[in-house]
C-alpha cells in the first residue's frame, strides 16, 4: 500500500519532527503542509524535510507553493482548489516536476487529468479537523464511484483517499480499488508515531 504523509504540528512535535517520524516508519512520501507559515519558515523547514528525504530515498512534495517547488528542485507540488490551477503549475514547473490535485467528485478528477496531474488526493473520507472548509463526506461510497468512472474513462492516475482515516478504516478503503492513503494526525496523535507508521506500511 501506498502511504503518503502530511506534516502537521502538535504540542509535542514540529513539522520536521512529523516528517522524520514517519520516514522512521517506513513511509517513503512526504507532503510538507504549513499553512499559516511565513515564507522563510517554510522554506527553512523545506529544505530540512528535503534533506530527511534525500537521506531515506523519499519523495518530497509541498503543498500549494509551487515556486518554492522550483526553487529548491523538490519532487513536487500539491495542489488544492483554491490553489493555483493545475495547468498553470505545470507551465511553470514543466514536465519533470509531480503535480499531485485535490478532487471530491469524478469531475474535479477529469479536469485535473486533463491540466496533465500526476495523481490524485481525493476526499474528504470523513469530518477531519486539520483541514478547514471541508468539501462534502465521501465515505466508502464515494471512492467506489469515483474509481469506477475513472476505469469507465480510461484515466489511469493514482488516487489517494484522504481526510479523517484512521487505521481500522485502511483495509476498506483500499478495497474500493483508490492506489493508496494519506495521513496526518492519525500517525501524529498515536504513542508512538514510528511504530503507528509502521503497522499502517505493514497493512
Amino acid at each position: 500500500m501506498e502511504l503518503q504523509f502530511i506534516t502537521h504540528f502538535t504540542d509535542r512535535y514540529t513539522y520536521l519532527d512529523s516528517a522524520r517520524m514517519a520516514l522512521d516508519g517506513g513511509c517513503r512520501w512526504i507532503q510538507l503542509r504549513m499553512k499559516d507559515a511565513s515564507d522563510e519558515e517554510l522554506e527553512q523547514t523545506a529544505l530540512q524535510i528535503q534533506s530527511l528525504c534525500k537521506q531515506y530515498g523519499a519523495t518530497f512534495i509541498i503543498d500549494d507553493h509551487v515556486e518554492l517547488v522550483k526553487k529548491i528542485s523538490a519532487d513536487g507540488v500539491h495542489l488544492g482548489k483554491n490553489d493555483m490551477p493545475i495547468a498553470e503549475a505545470r507551465k511553470i514547473l514543466g514536465k519533470s516536476f509531480l503535480i499531485g490535485g485535490t478532487a471530491n467528485t469524478f469531475e474535479d478528477v477529469k479536469a485535473h487529468y486533463e491540466a496533465g496531474a500526476d495523481y490524485i488526493g481525493c476526499g474528504p473520507f470523513r469530518f477531519t479537523t486539520t483541514k478547514k472548509n471541508l468539501s462534502p463526506i465521501l465515505e466508502l461510497e464515494g471512492y467506489r464511484s469515483i474509481v469506477s468512472k475513472m476505469k469507465e474513462s480510461g484515466i489511469p492516475l493514482p488516487i489517494v483517499a484522504i481526510g479523517g482515516i484512521t487505521y481500522d478504516d485502511i483495509p476498506a478503503i483500499m478495497e474500493t480499488g483508490v492506489t493508496g492513503i494519506a495521513l496526518s494526525g492519525t500517525i501524529l496523535r498515536a504513542e508512538d508515531p514510528v511504530a503507528e507508521t509502521r503497522r499502517i506500511m505493514s497493512l
